[in-house]
């Protein structure tokens, strides 16, 4: 019945006046800053009149690209409060305020990340992926009795999880790696990250697009590994943690202005020096002078591929809150040049070295 009083005629648009004389004389089933959005956007549309389709999809909580620019259009007809002006809340939602203006550099992403923000489902892609690989260190450092630097102990690289280039046969080690670590120090950082960013992060934006970025910056490290420094193991999630750094980093820059989390400038200064210590780490660790029985140290090129992933795919995936990935053009780009560098990382893993005459170090 509310349908065939907003729009009689079944044209697909709905006039102004029709569902402005609605909500003031019916109750709508709207929070108040869902209510107050559709308002802006009906009061700002030029044309007189509302698509139906975007009244659908803000009762489903679902918004597209024309309703943010309407909104943001309207916003002066937008009446709002700072959301941290508001008072009286709980534990949680002062948590989830805390986490909307860690992540989103708009006022309007913010409330209404925060007024439709449930607690099922938690973030629970990053906390097992954190868990999974302090279980399995701590069982490698108690079977090695050696808690850092495990790299150096040969027995380390006869893990079935480690990716060696003598058995890049087994597809599973390009994902399997990141559980495992070179020591205490790399684990540590690499879990309080996941858990300081990448928590933040996929209470926003969700767990398939948060699992898509970090997972895409593992593979992409593996694959990047076995091109530029082929001798060389890898251990670690480092590439996924830094795909995850690098887009929120990216968004916060593009962002400034927008982005309220505090002491922002110092924040960005403190991990930017901590990131650029772990790559420096990881390099002296390559390149130092190996024991005769460990062979070559893991390679530090999966640190700078998730970069990469991470301020081109994942820059896109955070500035796209809420928006359908499938409807922008930038995003099919972004998945046909992965595609593409896979099937030639594919190619080259499987022709390349007996070509260049590798000398591979023998396998564990």
């Amino acid at each position: 019945s509310v349908g065939v009083q907003l729009d009689p005629e079944q044209t697909g648009f709905i006039a102004v006046e029709n569902f402005t004389s609605l909500a003031e004389h019916h109750e709508l089933q709207l929070d108040p800053s869902k209510l107050e959005m559709l308002m802006a956007l009906v009061e700002s549309n030029e044309h007189g009149h509302v698509c139906y389709q975007e009244l659908i999809e803000l009762l489903n909580s679902k918004r597209s690209s024309s309703f943010r620019r309407a909104i943001a259009n309207g916003r002066r007809t937008l009446q709002r409060e700072i959301l941290l002006d508001e008072t009286g809340l709980g534990v949680y939602k002062r948590f989830v305020r805390y986490v909307a203006y860690e992540i989103l550099p708009c006022e309007t992403d913010r409330r209404w990340y925060f007024h439709q923000s449930r607690l099922c489902p938690p973030p629970v892609f990053m906390t097992i992926i954190t868990i999974v690989q302090i279980i399995v260190f701590m069982c490698y450092g108690v079977m090695l009795n050696k808690w850092v630097l495990q790299t150096y102990q040969p027995d380390f690289m006869k893990s079935p999880l480690v990716y060696h280039p003598g058995h890049r046969a087994q597809i599973w080690r390009f994902f399997s790696y990141m559980f495992m670590h070179v020591g205490l120090e790399q684990l540590g950082f690499n879990a309080l990250l996941q858990l300081m960013i990448g928590v933040p992060l996929e209470m926003v934006h969700g767990i398939l697009r948060i699992s898509l970025l970090y997972m895409a910056g593992v593979v992409a490290g593996s694959l990047t590994v076995s091109i530029t420094d082929m001798r060389a193991p890898v251990v670690g999630g480092s590439g996924g943690v830094y795909a995850l750094c690098s887009a929120h980093l990216a968004n916060v820059v593009m962002n400034w202005a927008g982005m309220k989390c505090p002491y922002k400038l110092l924040r960005m200064i403190l991990a930017l020096v901590c990131m650029s210590s772990e790559v420096g780490r990881a390099v002296w660790l390559r390149f130092s002078p190996p024991l005769p029985s460990s062979g070559p140290q893991p390679s530090f090129m999966a640190h700078l591929s998730g970069a990469v992933v991470g301020i081109s795919m994942g820059l896109l995936i955070l500035r796209s809150y809420d928006e359908s990935l499938h409807k922008q053009c930038s995003w099919w780009v972004l998945i046909f040049s992965f595609i593409t560098f896979l099937l030639f990382a594919i190619f080259w893993n499987i022709f390349a070295y007996e070509l260049l005459g590798v000398q591979i170090p023998p396998p564990p």
